[in-house]
């Protein structure tokens, strides 16, 4: 592994911070694309619960009302996970 040495001068504590915080935001935006595009991932009732922090009885009312689908599997019954981002995402606009 390398390792660099960064030289700081004549910068103020905020402005670092600042800059740190950009290029944090880049990379958790570039890992959250990455985490997207896996469409192939399904998700159990009781993971679909965990992940909204919500009973699994609501699991079951959102399926009967349609808002998740849910992908059957001989009597188990499993979610995709790029439709629970999207389902997140449609509920809270940017």
């Amino acid at each position: 592994m390398k390792t660099k040495t960064i030289e700081i001068n004549e910068i103020s504590v905020d402005e670092l911070a600042d800059k740190v915080a950009d290029k944090l935001l880049i990379k958790i935006k570039d890992f959250i694309q990455i985490e997207s595009k896996k469409t192939d991932l399904l998700l159990t009732r009781k993971e679909v619960s965990a992940y909204f922090k919500i009973s699994v009885v609501t699991v079951h009312e959102w399926t009967k009302k349609r808002r998740l689908h849910p992908y059957k599997v001989g009597n188990r019954v499993f979610y995709k996970k790029q439709e629970i981002l999207e389902l997140i995402n449609q509920s809270n606009p940017k």
